[in-house]
């Protein structure tokens, strides 16, 4: 559990990043509280932090639930290229959205490897 719970915690300092990223660019781009739009790269920057946020909720269970009924050596690979593809999400994204699908495709991915995987090992659990 050591490594899927320490790449959990990066995954939630990057979120942490992302969101002081939004609270540096609303004073840059003059977006005030509570006002989510009015610029164009402030609205890039909210919506990475936001769908990392959306993808946080899938990423969190299944690295736990991969970690404990798969394995948690294992868990590394897909809970590592979820981290490294909401990266590339963000940059993308900010920079040219059209350019965003490497890093959605990515953290997808791992995410359902993570959620399939723990799936899988729940019901060999459960049967085995």
């Amino acid at each position: 559990m050591e490594y899927s719970t320490g790449l959990i915690l990066i995954a939630i300092m990057q979120y942490m990043l992302f969101s002081a990223q939004v609270g540096m660019a609303r004073g840059k781009y003059g977006v005030v509280a509570p006002s989510t739009t009015g610029h164009e790269i402030f609205e890039r920057i909210y919506r990475v932090q936001i769908n990392t946020l959306e993808q946080l909720i899938i990423y969190i269970p299944g690295m736990v639930a991969f970690g404990l009924f798969v394995s948690a050596v294992w868990v590394v690979i897909p809970g590592a290229l979820f981290i490294i593809g909401r990266q590339v999400y963000a940059y993308a994204y900010v920079n040219n959205p059209s350019k965003r699908t490497l890093g959605m495709v990515i953290g997808f991915l791992s995410n359902v490897t993570l959620i399939a995987g723990s799936f899988a090992g729940v019901v060999m659990h459960i049967i085995g």
